[in-house]
């Protein structure tokens, strides 16, 4: 019995040691005070997607691995989720966003895209599956993206589930830039289908001769962020631009947002981008514009209480320029702009928000592993 009783307290003990491990923690000021950062996890390459499901724990996916994870917050232990499809996860390809269906609790559906290959070139797929503890079952194909391409592209991409519908952005690449303005192929632009897969008949281009009916918008260059409006419920994205013009803008039904006929960028070699113009009769104009680039991804409306004097604020990922992005809103227009963390060289993948009404983001350097931190009040 004594040596039951030994075991059992050193094994109590190991577990309090472990479940006690001091977090890695930064102290950063912001003009709303101090911050408190903590490591959630790390050993991540690109961190690109994060989800909250309703056990507290996060759902993440490593974009150039194509792995998707399961990640407890308390001790940042990882399970990596079988059944995921093989996924092309080179140069800006891997497994991308995931977002739950409204009553997973019930149904466990999730939705995710990631980039595929096969003999016929590159392209990316959506997908709707079952979580059942650490495996994806009853996988359906919703969505790929046509055509398939003998090059790479830039893949976007965000999911977002709004009213019953789905919507998926695409990129498009300098090589191909030309294609956000034509109706007959899939890059450059934002998708709007059925949860099921199935075309709404109320799309923009439905029974237009040559279009593809699940378009929602186009002329978009590379959206990695969408979001819905709390007071408005409307849709706004951000999209990177070339050098300089990164746009945040308020997604409308069969709008055309001007890639590359307008923009506020240039070529990398700093010449003008067609005939260098900013705005076109006829072509949305963003909300906001970068110059120059932060390379924005992830889009949150921030609604908790953890900052009260955040609610309604915007916030973004910021890449090149390695900080959170956060912008003050009257109405539809940004009237001012902070920039969070910006001394770490942190690529800021994703920001999301946790039901305490923290924030969390996922960053990753090329230099160390990625990073999913948790950023609370000091």
């Amino acid at each position: 019995m004594r040596i039951f009783s030994l075991g059992f307290l050193v094994l109590t003990l190991t577990l309090a040691f472990q479940g006690c491990k001091k977090r890695e923690h930064w102290i950063v000021d912001s003009e709303i005070g101090k911050l408190r950062l903590e490591t959630i996890t790390d050993s991540l390459i690109m961190p690109f997607a994060m989800v909250f499901l309703p056990d507290g724990n996060l759902l993440v996916s490593d974009r150039p691995r194509g792995e998707m994870l399961l990640v407890n917050v308390e001790s940042g232990a990882k399970t990596k989720v079988k059944g995921v499809p093989q996924v092309h996860g080179q140069g800006d390809s891997g497994l991308l966003d995931i977002i739950l269906d409204p009553d997973f609790k019930n149904n466990k559906t999730i939705y995710f895209d990631y980039t595929l290959e096969d003999s016929t070139g590159f392209s990316m797929a959506v997908e709707r599956a079952e979580l059942s503890g650490d495996n994806l079952t009853n996988r359906k194909r919703l969505f790929t993206a046509q055509p398939y391409f003998k090059d790479q592209s830039f893949y976007g991409s965000r999911l977002l589930l709004h009213d019953g519908y789905l919507f998926i952005t695409t990129g498009v690449d300098n090589g191909k830039m030309d294609s956000a303005q034509k109706l007959s192929n899939h890059l450059g632009k934002i998708m709007r289908i059925k949860k099921d897969g199935t075309v709404p008949d109320d799309n923009p281009f439905v029974g237009v001769k040559g279009a593809l009916p699940e378009i929602w918008c186009y002329g978009n260059r590379n959206p990695q962020g969408l979001a819905i409006h709390p007071e408005t419920g409307e849709l706004w994205s951000n999209e990177h631009g070339p050098k300089g013009g990164d746009e945040v803008n308020i997604i409308r039904k069969g709008r055309n947002y001007g890639w590359p006929v307008i923009t506020y960028g240039m070529e990398y070699n700093d010449t003008p981008i067609g005939q260098g113009i900013s705005e076109k009769e006829g072509m949305e104009q963003p909300v906001y514009y970068y110059l120059p680039s932060i390379a924005p991804s992830g889009l949150l409306f921030y609604t908790g209480d953890a900052f009260p004097q955040w609610k309604g604020n915007l916030f973004i990922g910021g890449m090149k320029l390695t900080h959170l992005n956060r912008l003050v809103l009257s109405g539809d227009s940004v009237i001012r702009e902070e920039r969070i963390i910006d001394d770490k060289e942190w690529r800021v993948r994703n920001v999301i928000q946790s039901p305490e009404g923290y924030l969390y983001i996922s960053t990753d350097t090329g230099l160390e592993p990625g990073r999913i931190i948790r950023i609370k009040p000091e």
